[in-house]
């Protein structure tokens, strides 16, 4: 988390229209996902900018929930979807708990990872067998 705290924040409010639970607002802050990512070093071709497009990112949480985006959705050449590793819920410090994925934009809130325990970027390579169809 303190590493998370040194990032550049971000703040955003989202609000989710939940079957179960009804209309649902919060304010976070945080760095922003790919900022994070980047920092780790994900291995890119960095003379091809469309090599980012291969890859995959899961989020998972400590319930067991997971969420799977692709690069391109928060790059900023490509989505640029704001996704925030969120360190502050409602001016409430998540240090006990852990970061949270939010999705600005998302109508639902299924994508809103809470306790952040693992993120994994991988190529999506694997998916597709060497005649371009699906494996």
């Amino acid at each position: 988390m303190a590493t998370l705290r040194s990032m550049p924040q971000r703040e955003t409010t989202v609000t989710f229209e939940c079957r179960t639970s009804g209309l649902r607002r919060h304010h976070f802050s945080g760095p922003l996902l790919v900022d994070v990512l980047q920092a780790a070093g994900p291995l890119f071709d960095p003379g091809d900018r469309r090599d980012r497009l291969r890859f995959l990112i899961s989020v998972l949480g400590r319930d067991g929930h997971r969420a799977v985006l692709s690069w391109g959705e928060i790059d900023p050449e490509f989505g640029n979807t704001p996704a925030l590793l969120a360190v502050v819920m409602d001016c409430r410090t998540l240090d006990d708990e852990g970061p949270h994925l939010v999705m600005p934009g998302d109508r639902c809130g299924a994508r809103h990872i809470s306790q952040v325990t693992d993120i994994r970027v991988r190529a999506d390579d694997r998916l597709w067998a060497e005649d371009g169809h699906p494996a």
